[in-house]
């Protein structure tokens, strides 16, 4: 999938409805194949990001976990020293 779909559950602090909408709007260009779609696709393509959103938020507020919140600082370090391993610094 969209390697810039990012992972929203589960932090300190939670996720925001701006990083949902964000994520939303990645996965709906994606499965499109559509950066930015026509004037006749545009309605289409902003109600399945509304749609899309709508469920990741239903979807995040019903999981439960016993981890506890990971670090959004922590993890990003991760996944730089992972991208500097695969692709070089």
């Amino acid at each position: 999938m969209c390697r810039n779909i990012k992972n929203l559950f589960n932090f300190d602090p939670p996720v925001t409805p701006e990083e949902v909408r964000a994520s939303s709007i990645q996965f709906v260009r994606k499965i499109s194949g559509f950066n930015k779609p026509s004037r006749a696709n545009e309605q289409a393509f902003n109600l399945a990001i509304d749609e899309v959103a709508g469920a990741a938020t239903r979807l995040l507020d019903a999981l439960q976990t016993t981890a506890p919140p990971r670090n959004r600082e922590e993890e990003a370090a991760k996944a730089k020293a992972r991208g500097a391993a695969r692709f070089g610094t």
